[in-house]
């Protein structure tokens, strides 16, 4: 009996020697914090298709923990939330205002009190708005009469909302709408008891898949995959309210209507599943129906898409879609290398055209280089700018092909690397026909192309035009120097006014109506800065040099009570990016002179607990794409000491109390930076993956395979180099992260090696929040862990 209480005790004294293991109640960071996060959000804007009405859409972006705590199924790639048989939705819209752009009058639309609402889609036309409504049993469709400002709901709770749920139709007056099958019953049970084993087998088939998540494991999974996925097509009168079912039950991943209406190109799901991969690299048809839903045309029948080259492309048929301003013409691509970018071939790609009734064979039109990337087209009939992509260089090359007379030698437009943000051209802007094809917007021979204007000095947003013929440029408009304004749309036909969206250091963003021969500015909106006791916030953009000549910036934040000459704890916020050439690698990305916005659990909040945030610290990673990595590590180093003793020689820091942090790659970076090197006093790592034999078929831009490149993926892991982390180390995971290779067990495992050296970590598993964080709980969470972890390991140090 002594001998059983002995022990007993033994293991209840170690018990308390033992640090504990628990599920701790949510933190709330300091009560200005609360207040900052708690603040309405800025409405959303849409402009209308015809550019005379702006659509401002009000919303929640932090849902309650009770609502992500909702059974919610992980099926081939997708969450779906089987109550409601909707992907899982985390942002909620709540009410609309149609903002009238030539005059700048409002009116709000009615809406039920209290409802929540998918983001609402324009008619071609502009006369309709559409969008869906969430309820306790389903989900309906509404639409909005936007001349009378009426909403209605024109369906039951029976939208099958897995997929995109409704579209469009070129008339502007029927949507085609997916519902759940009537009748379709229960939901299949899990079986009691297993049938048998789960097996799965390959013979000589190079299938080297990246670590996706969410994947189907089971054929129950199948089966509740197809019960939930499954959707009967409707054809839906917004007038009337009448509908009609159109085709035959399936799993469609995508549907288009022809510009006249009468086809539409389908891709739907074949069987068997795949185990894989997710749903889009399913095996799947991709067909042309008529509008009684009969297939007419089958484009092609592709095979499960496991087998594609690290960096390829599927081959047959992909990117399909029809041509803009004819009736029925299909445009695709096909790889002319396997779909293998190591292949040296002299054309990598080749574009292919068929037009209804789709009984000729498919002819080439065009040839490309290096790899199709997309098609812009011109107003101007048969003509588009066709852009393709070379990854060894990352260069982008932008030719005008006549799609109809092959005897027209393409021009190259543009051509420069994909990462010269200095030399970047800016994007044409297009506009919406009212049958819903997207064109570029065109006054004769001339495009217009908004950008970001990128300098030295940070971002000056530009409107340009550009002959298409001559390639000759002229300057519309350019923001100053000491504010950030962006080209939204022009105001309806009018060439001469535009809108804008203004904002500065202490001004919010709010919308204009700007005369570009006046130069004269009207307000259209007037929103409030959400956070006014953050006014007075330092912020300036530093710029420094790497130790091999590398040109870097970063954005820094003073709080509002700073004073010269105080020497402040830092928090260094990072993301790591790969380029090919000093060059482009130093350029200045973004602007000093935007508002900043409080949101979330952003490391800005840091400056309201009395630390420098130095934010978007640039840390390039530069080299031949094939072998940057090897040098990885030393460059994330060399990159973090400039930017410290910068700000040290500034004598706004103390270079004793810097805490590094980032999430995602970003989080990888802070665990190699704590691993490798001792600049920092502790380190903040949030939904990161630390174990790169984990990753084996790549990561990020690496294209090696751990069985091609060992010795890397060993090199970077920090988990290989758990015993050289000292120190401190806070490691925040979403508990079902579905983001490729962060798996939570990258955390986990992390933490767990640390500790197995007697190192400092803390590891927090935020229930049911996925790659970032929604829940308003895990959101005030989080920032408070962050505040305590830094307070007590960098601040106070």
């Amino acid at each position: 009996m002594k001998r059983c209480i002995l022990f007993t005790s033994l293991i209840i004294f170690s018990f308390l020697l033992t640090p504990l293991v628990a599920q701790e109640p949510y933190k709330l960071p300091p009560k200005e914090v609360v207040e900052i996060v708690d603040a309405p959000p800025t409405p959303m804007a849409e402009v209308s298709p015809k550019g005379d009405l702006m659509l401002l859409v009000e919303y929640n972006y932090m849902p309650s923990i009770k609502h992500m705590a909702q059974p919610m199924l992980r099926l081939a790639g997708l969450r779906i939330t089987p109550k409601t048989n909707i992907r899982q939705t985390t942002v909620f819209y709540t009410g609309l205002v149609l903002l009238q752009l030539d005059s700048g009058q409002t009116r709000r639309i009615p809406l039920p009190e209290g409802g929540e609402f998918g983001f609402p889609e324009w008619s071609h036309d502009g006369k309709w708005l559409a969008f869906i409504r969430y309820l306790d049993d389903g989900v309906e469709l509404w639409v909005v009469d936007v001349a009378k400002g009426e909403a209605k709901a024109v369906t039951p709770p029976m939208v099958n909302a897995v997929g995109d749920g409704f579209l469009w139709m070129p008339d502007n007056r029927h949507l085609l709408v997916s519902m759940i099958p009537e009748g379709r019953g229960p939901a299949p049970d899990a079986p009691a008891v297993p049938v048998g084993p789960i097996v799965q087998e390959t013979a000589g088939k190079f299938a080297p898949v990246r670590t996706y998540q969410d994947l189907l494991t089971s054929p129950y999974d199948e089966e509740l995959f197809d019960y939930y996925a499954t959707a009967q097509l409707m054809v839906l009168d917004v007038e009337t309210g009448s509908s009609r079912p159109l085709g035959s039950l399936g799993v469609y991943i995508d549907i288009s209507p022809s510009p006249n209406g009468e086809f539409l190109l389908v891709e739907k799901v074949e069987h068997p599943d795949s185990y894989s991969v997710p749903v889009y690299r399913f095996a799947h048809s991709i067909e042309v129906w008529n509008m009684k839903g009969k297939m007419v045309h089958l484009v092609a029948d592709l095979p499960v898409a496991d087998e594609v080259p690290i960096g390829g492309v599927v081959t047959g048929p992909r990117s399909v879609y029809w041509r803009p301003l004819q009736p029925a013409t299909l445009v695709w691509a096909e790889a002319l290398d396997e779909g293998n970018p190591k292949k040296d071939v002299p054309h990598r790609d080749r574009l292919m055209m068929v037009s209804a009734p789709f009984e000729d064979e498919p002819k080439e039109v065009f040839k490309v280089q290096q790899r199709y990337a997309g098609t812009r087209w011109l107003a101007t009939e048969g003509e588009a700018l066709v852009i393709e992509y070379e990854w060894t260089r990352r260069w982008r090359t932008t030719r005008l092909v006549n799609f109809d007379d092959p005897s027209v030698e393409p021009k190259v437009v543009f051509d420069l690397s994909s990462q010269d943000r200095y030399g970047d051209p800016g994007s044409p802007i297009s506009r919406t026909t009212p049958a819903g094809e997207r064109i570029l917007l065109q006054d004769g021979d001339w495009l217009y192309l908004s950008g970001r204007g990128s300098s030295p000095e940070g971002d000056r947003p530009f409107l340009d035009r550009m002959n298409i013929r001559t390639l000759k440029k002229e300057r519309i408009f350019q923001c100053g120097p000491t504010s950030y304004e962006t080209f939204i749309t022009f105001v309806g036909d009018d060439w001469g006014r535009v809108v804008t969206r203004y904002e500065s250091k202490t001004e919010p963003p709010n919308y204009f109506r700007r005369n570009l021969k006046s130069d004269q500015r009207v307000a259209l909106t007037d929103f409030k800065d959400p956070a006014p006791q953050l006014t007075g916030m330092k912020k300036q953009l530093v710029k420094y040099q790497r130790d091999d000549g590398v040109p870097l910036s970063g954005t820094l934040y003073l709080p509002p009570d700073y004073k010269e000459g105080e020497r402040l704890p830092l928090v260094v916020w990072a993301y790591p990016l790969e380029y090919s050439d000093v060059k482009t690698a130093g350029q200045v990305r973004g602007s000093p002179n935007r508002f900043t916005f409080f949101r979330g659990y952003s490391q800005l909040f840091f400056v309201t607990q009395g630390y420098a945030v130095l934010d978007g610290a640039q840390m390039p990673v530069i080299g031949d794409p094939e072998t940057m990595n090897e040098t990885f590590v030393q460059q994330i180093v060399a990159n973090a000491k400039a930017a410290i003793d910068k700000l040290d020689s500034m004598g706004i820091i103390d270079p004793q109390r810097v805490g590094v942090g980032g999430h995602s790659y970003g989080a990888f970076m802070t665990a190699n930076l704590l691993a490798h090197c001792d600049l920092f006093a502790a380190g903040i790592a949030r939904s990161g993956a630390y174990n790169r034999t984990l990753t084996p078929f790549g990561f990020q831009s690496e294209r090696r395979t751990l069985w091609q490149a060992p010795d890397l993926y060993f090199k970077v892991s920090p988990f290989m180099h758990a015993h050289k982390i000292n120190e401190p180390i806070l490691l925040i995971h979403g508990e079902v992260d579905n983001n490729s290779g962060t798996f939570p067990i990258q955390s986990k495992r992390l933490y767990h090696a640390i500790k197995g050296h007697g190192a400092t970590a803390r590891f927090v598993l935020l229930p049911h929040e996925s790659h970032g964080y929604r829940a308003r709980e895990s959101v005030l969470h989080v920032l408070a862990e962050m505040f305590e972890w830094f307070d007590k390991y960098v601040k106070k140090k």
